[in-house]
């Protein structure tokens, strides 16, 4: 069984996948072919957003973000340390300084209600990112950055795809960014992100940032990277569009499927085992079905893993050290300012999840998952 299976979802694509690349092999145009504006035309039409600039991976996307913004040294961004570390670096990357905010626990999203306490003369934007394919609180979080003229950038590497209050994630802020990483909802074979934006200013800016700030050949207007997303990432992601609603379909589908199975295990009602929260007011894409080990329960999740690894059911953590934990970042807050981060990162699990997930295999990981849990326990 695989974590993700990449292997189903090109068999099913593989004329249309072969077709695309072979066609960028004939005109050989790899940078900035025509396949890129295709795609970012087609994305901005997906989302709903007037601009979308494709760039080498969802890390450029928020690096490149922050740069447009024009951040000064000293300049703090909000965020949360709940995250892949990419969300962090970009920021301090840029010039700027991470300061955290602790999730909800139950959907391990930024807490909203806790921004504008973090909020000082120094901050210029807000970065929520909406965890395993859930949009974090975006409308209290744009009403509190119009309060304070800030900017938003939404990191909707795992999201894409989802909707929030009838709109779709990535088009929900100031910016949103996300990441075609294999394993994501909409995946390249290699690196690939893009940013969003409404703003015309913005957009052109993020266009020049990628290409080392160019406004046009050999001239630079402003400080950029070698950001570009390879025109053969941009025509496998233009081939999966296809089937992309489908699959979002599916991983809905899927993950109600699993919140149920779960749920009829009996053990969220033990307190053995607790599930993420979905809000009414969004859905998610599910880019990872993710559940918690309750502490106070003594479930130990090394064991669990392990159980599930001999049951040949494979697992991951998404993340087991918080950013304030991190050795890199340990000096921007105090090591008790986000429990609920801290918490969270003992104990979450996440499951196999991609649109080919058989709902055989499915009931196998369920299975094992609820015979781990009832043989394993313990300290930590």
């Amino acid at each position: 069984m695989q974590f993700t299976d990449l292997k189903a979802q090109y068999a099913a694509l593989k004329p249309a996948i072969d077709a695309r690349i072979q066609r960028v092999l004939d005109h050989g145009q790899y940078i900035m072919g025509p396949e890129v504006a295709e795609l970012e035309t087609a994305l901005a039409a997906f989302t709903g957003s007037r601009h979308c600039i494709t760039v080498a991976s969802g890390t450029e996307a928020l690096l490149i973000s922050l740069m447009a913004l024009g951040l000064r040294p000293g300049d703090e961004v909000i965020t949360t340390p709940f995250t892949f570390v990419a969300t962090a670096e970009t920021i301090v990357l840029a010039g700027a300084r991470p300061v955290f905010v602790d999730i909800e626990p139950d959907t391990c999203n930024i807490d909203a209600s806790q921004i504008e306490a973090r909020i000082t003369p120094r901050t210029r934007a807000i970065m929520p990112v909406s965890l395993y394919g859930q949009c974090a609180d975006m409308e209290a979080i744009n009403a509190l950055a119009a309060r304070h003229d800030l900017a938003v950038i939404e990191d909707a590497a795992q999201s894409f795809g989802a909707v929030y209050r009838g709109r779709h994630s990535a088009a929900l802020s100031t910016l949103g960014c996300t990441s075609f990483f294999p394993s994501k909802p909409l995946g390249c074979y290699g690196d690939g992100g893009a940013v969003f934006t409404d703003d015309a200013a913005l957009a052109q800016a993020c266009r020049e940032i990628r290409v080392h700030g160019q406004s046009r050949r050999y001239h630079h207007t402003r400080v950029g990277v070698g950001g570009r997303m390879d025109t053969l990432q941009c025509a496998i992601v233009l081939a999966k569009l296809d089937r992309f609603e489908w699959e979002l379909a599916q991983r809905r589908a899927l993950g109600r499927r699993y919140t149920a199975l779960l749920e009829a295990t009996g053990l969220v009602d033990a307190g053995r085992l607790q599930l993420l929260a979905q809000r009414a007011d969004r859905d998610s894409v599910w880019a990872q079905y993710t559940v918690r080990l309750p502490a106070a329960a003594g479930v130990s999740r090394d064991a669990v893993q392990q159980a599930l690894r001999d049951a040949g059911v494979p697992s991951a953590v998404h993340y087991p050290t918080p950013l304030h934990h991190q050795p890199a970042y340990a000096d921007l807050c105090c090591p008790d300012c986000c429990p609920e981060s801290l918490a969270a990162s003992g104990e979450v699990l996440s499951l196999p999840m991609s649109a080919d997930l058989a709902p055989a295999d499915q009931d196998r990981v369920v299975a094992a998952l609820a015979a781990a849990l009832r043989s394993t326990g313990g300290a930590r």
